[in-house]
């Protein structure tokens, strides 16, 4: 059944079947494009899985970059806020010294 349907599809392949009279080079034509085509999905499988490899590879790299991003972006408020504080802080001493040096400028004067 199969050969009946190889046979009215390709015509007689002598390369495949047992006493077969066909012309061979229409017959190598067939099995070199046959062969050509298990070949050519072959290639496009691999370079196809290869590219999905490389593309997921690539979204872990985006995705530790971003994490990455975040944690500075966190480092980074953390940075301004202690800068706040320490700003807020100096401000403070120097207030104390202003008010140690009028203090002291009063005494003087009593």
């Amino acid at each position: 059944m199969i050969q009946l349907f190889t046979l009215s599809i390709y015509g007689c392949i002598p390369e495949l079947s047992s006493g077969c009279v066909d012309m061979t080079n229409s017959a190598s034509t067939y099995l070199g494009v046959l062969i050509g085509a298990l070949i050519g999905v072959i290639i496009s499988w691999w370079i196809y899985y290869r590219q999905k490899k490389t593309t997921e590879k690539q979204d872990e790299v985006i995705k530790k970059i971003a994490d990455l991003e975040e944690l500075h972006y966190a480092l980074l408020e953390k940075i301004e806020r202690l800068d706040k504080q320490n700003e807020k802080t100096l401000r403070s001493i120097l207030h104390m010294e202003e008010r140690f040096e009028k203090e002291r400028i009063k005494n003087n004067e009593d």
